[in-house]
């Protein structure tokens, strides 16, 4: 993994509601619908668009539009990659 993808995913993971969105998708069998996100975020719709939106860009999430729902699932692979390298750093 490059180091300008280990900076893109470590900015995505410094909020906290980003780390909520993952832990439920891990929670939810890797698996949640837009409405779902915001059952669970106290946040507008907009700022919950752009948390996903920085998830995504980071590659720590798989957006799959199913007609008119949209569908967020974990990027295991990328997930795996990421502590792989940050294991790497330990000693």
């Amino acid at each position: 993994m490059d180091v300008r993808k280990v900076e893109r995913i470590s900015k995505a993971l410094s909020d906290p509601s980003r780390i909520t969105i993952l832990q439920q998708l891990r929670e939810k069998e890797n698996c949640l619908y837009c409405q779902e996100i915001s059952d669970f975020i106290d946040l507008a719709q907009p700022s919950i668009s752009h948390h996903l939106k920085q998830l995504a860009d980071a590659d720590l999430i798989i957006v799959t539009k199913e007609g008119r729902q949209v569908k967020y699932r974990l990027n295991v692979p990328i997930l795996d990659e990421y502590v792989g390298f940050l294991n790497t750093l330990k000693v």
